[in-house]
């Protein structure tokens, strides 16, 4: 269960580009210092680094695509994560809780932001296995990949140019997979096929999506 959203337009992905270019990078590994698999660099810079997220925090949380497809209860402070020739991010899971300034989120769901063009660089390819199936992204830039944050993914070695990308952690109200799916194909068939049920189906299928919304759902 994953998704390609347009998350950014150009002005925004050229402010964080701005931002990027002129705030200081660090080793990635500072929040994580026995994670080998991990070669790239993270912002840090306190100032920058609410500018950026704020950023893209907006857009994602005003995207009804976004919103619809990950139910989201509270979404970590996207961070500005840098990738320059040779650097990667080996094959790994994402933690199952992330410690923030205002309590502990638990990561169901992975985005990665995509912010260069991938004309400017090469390899650095977001690698996701699902099942037996290897995917790679390779995105525009304002585009956003939502996967399930306990898929084993990876970022391929970047061989030329630069790989920009946001990235940040989404708790559901919909914990489980397989219900967030099926309730996310039960909105999308209401959006899609609602004007042309009868009114008494289209209400018994409103309530069927609530009920299972209230019985499944948490945090509010």
């Amino acid at each position: 269960m994953f998704r390609e959203i347009e998350i950014l337009d150009a002005a925004a992905v050229a402010e964080l580009q701005r931002i990027a270019a002129s705030a200081p990078f660090v080793d990635g590994r500072i929040s994580n210092p026995h994670n080998n698999a991990k070669q790239n660099l993270q912002l840090h810079d306190a100032a920058a680094g609410k500018r950026s997220a704020d950023i893209v925090l907006k857009a994602l949380t005003a995207s009804e695509d976004f919103r619809n497809f990950t139910f989201p209860a509270s979404v970590a402070p996207p961070l500005l994560t840098r990738y320059t020739p040779g650097m990667r991010y080996g094959a790994h899971a994402d933690a199952a809780y992330l410690q923030l300034a205002n309590g502990v989120l638990r990561s169901d769901i992975s985005c990665t932001v995509f912010l260069s063009d991938p004309a400017t660089y090469e390899g650095g390819a977001l690698r996701i296995t699902l099942g037996t199936r290897d995917m790679h992204f390779r995105c525009a830039p304002g585009t956003a990949i939502v996967y399930p944050s306990d898929t084993l993914h990876e970022v391929e070695p970047v061989t030329k140019g630069e790989r920009l990308v946001a990235i940040t952690f989404i708790q559901s109200r919909i914990k489980d997979i397989f219900q967030r799916q099926l309730l996310y194909e039960l909105n999308e068939i209401a959006a899609l096929e609602g004007l042309g049920m009868s009114q008494e189906n289209f209400s018994r299928l409103q309530l069927v999506q609530q009920k299972l919304y209230r019985h499944w759902g948490e945090k509010p």
